[in-house]
């Protein structure tokens, strides 16, 4: 598939956020280089990475304008991992109890919102992987210990 639509501006990265807050990382350091992030997707990475993922994403024009109408992808983080040498990301998504708190008017199964989440994890993901292969000239200060074993 392929979602024909502009790319929303780059999301303002949470400077000064802990990343190990987040459930699903460890960055192990706290210089996560969010401002040199914020430039390089302010320079072109965003939308770079926006047009890679749009053009194979399972996200309709349906899913996309739930996902601008309630603004998501301002809720984009993505700092650096230096222990792993990466990008690490944290992406919204449409929580659980979302029925409840009747977020968005199309917002009508539990399809809709996997395909929803699904699809900014994988632009997370992609964005990630263009900032690193494409824009990232830094290396990781992160020098691993002289007696690992060879495996």
């Amino acid at each position: 598939m392929s979602l024909d639509v502009d790319p929303p501006s780059p999301p303002r990265l949470a400077v000064g956020r802990d990343a190990g807050e987040y459930d699903d990382t460890d960055p192990g350091s706290d210089d996560y280089r969010r401002e040199e992030l914020q430039d390089l997707l302010d320079a072109g990475a965003w939308e770079e990475a926006f047009g890679e993922w749009a053009a194979t994403t399972d996200m309709d024009e349906d899913d996309w304008a739930v996902v601008a109408d309630l603004g998501m992808t301002e809720g984009f983080d993505f700092f650096w991992d230096d222990f792993a040498d990466r990008v690490g990301y944290h992406a919204p998504g449409i929580p659980e109890d979302w029925k409840e708190r009747d977020l968005h008017p199309e917002l009508d199964s539990w399809t809709t919102v996997s395909t929803v989440n699904a699809g900014l994890t994988e632009l997370g993901g992609t964005v990630c992987d263009v900032l690193k292969e494409e824009y990232i000239e830094w290396e990781s200060a992160f020098e691993a210990p002289e007696d690992l074993p060879d495996f």
